[in-house]
């Protein structure tokens, strides 16, 4: 193995070895919040004609969890290395900052698509969402879960005690999460909070994700392609530039 491919098969063997915890616990999250709003308004609220409530609301928890747990992924294994003091093991080797990224975010990614897995296989049995453009799903995926892998990394850079990172998990990702159109359409909205909704990234990623299941999306898929590019390249960015300045991680 080179050094990259070392680093990520060690992150995601630090993730599945725990897996009851970080893929099986969010599904039954997942699976919890399927059931409760379903039951609630399945005979309240029809987003789309012909669609029930259950499934436009499968797409926005399959999405969800697969951003939420890649960004969870990459910031916990940076955070934890760095209270325990074994960064430092990294650090000496010769490992580039491209290759910490690519392990890093890579890893993200793997989890983030096999909790989104989990979730779609156990919520099948509750709803069977049509699957119009299966590529556009699998592309949006991957974007998602490598931004927020990417998110992570710099979260877990910037961090330096478990207080902050759940700050910034709670204050950021989880209100983004929760307003990007998970449990509703946006259209359903007043018009200003429609506009507050258009500044969120993880709206677009929720909605070009639904829009492979159901041929039906907010806004063009085109247009949440090209701003969910830009974004992961914009977060990619930066996260690079601070691993090669060693930010937070060399003294």
């Amino acid at each position: 193995m080179t050094g990259w491919q070392t680093l990520f098969y060690k992150e995601v063997l630090r993730f599945w070895k725990v897996s009851f915890q970080t893929v099986a616990a969010p599904v039954l999250t997942a699976l919890l919040y399927l059931l409760i709003f379903a039951h609630v308004l399945e005979d309240r609220v029809q987003v789309y004609e012909s669609v029930n409530y259950t499934a436009f609301l499968l797409p926005g928890l399959v999405m969800m969890s697969v951003l939420q747990n890649a960004f969870a992924n990459s910031s916990s294994s940076l955070i934890q290395s760095k209270i325990m003091g074994n960064l430092v093991f990294l650090l000496l080797t010769p490992l580039s900052h491209r290759a910490w990224f690519v392990a890093y975010v890579g890893s993200s990614i793997v989890r983030g698509l096999a909790v989104g897995a989990g979730v779609m296989a156990v919520a099948w049995w509750f709803a069977q969402p049509t699957l119009v453009a299966p590529l556009w799903i699998l592309v949006f995926a991957v974007l998602g879960a490598a931004l927020l892998g990417a998110l992570g990394l710099i979260a877990g850079l910037w961090a330096e005690k478990f207080d902050q990172m759940a700050a910034f998990q709670n204050f950021i990702i989880m209100p983004m999460t929760f307003l990007s159109g998970v449990f509703y359409s946006i259209h359903s909205l007043p018009a200003f909070w429609q506009k507050v909704s258009h500044l969120n990234p993880f709206f677009y990623m929720i909605d070009g994700f639904r829009y492979g299941f159901f041929g039906r999306s907010d806004v063009s898929p085109w247009l949440s392609l090209l701003l969910v590019g830009g974004a992961l390249a914009a977060v990619s960015a930066l996260a690079l530039h601070l691993l090669k300045t060693g930010y937070k991680v060399r003294h």
